[in-house]
């Protein structure tokens, strides 16, 4: 059974950072890409970042980019989010997610991702 957790979130003033991350039990995650969502209050679930299996590709969404860093350590199945110049409009429940099939790479398309992470709330004050 393939379990994603989220971890790292919290309460952070406008220009800060976090960093998430997602442990993954019940499957190597080194032969998968992973994606993070987003959900605010009121609005769908929309594309943050994602990353190819190995690492080598990495996709952002045009509101993150420049700012937040999608990256893995396939040694520790993890996935990371590091997320700098925080902003108020980034307050959403962040979601870690990855697709059923391995060698896999959808980046944006939630539909493609089969296993999601519980979320973790991200609040950024003004």
């Amino acid at each position: 059974q393939v379990q994603l957790v989220e971890s790292g979130g919290g309460l952070v003033q406008a220009g800060g950072s976090l960093r998430l991350s997602c442990a993954a039990s019940g499957r190597t995650l080194s032969s998968y890409a992973m994606g993070w969502f987003r959900q605010a209050p009121g609005n769908k679930r929309e594309f943050v970042a994602a990353i190819s299996w190995s690492g080598r590709r990495t996709d952002y969404a045009d509101s993150v980019k420049g700012r937040f860093t999608i990256s893995r350590d396939n040694a520790k199945n993890t996935v990371y989010l590091q997320m700098n110049s925080l902003k108020p409009e980034d307050t959403a429940v962040y979601y870690c997610a990855s697709p059923r099939r391995p060698y896999y790479y959808s980046a944006a398309y939630s539909s493609d991702y089969d296993y999601w992470g519980q979320g973790t709330q991200i609040t950024v004050s003004s």
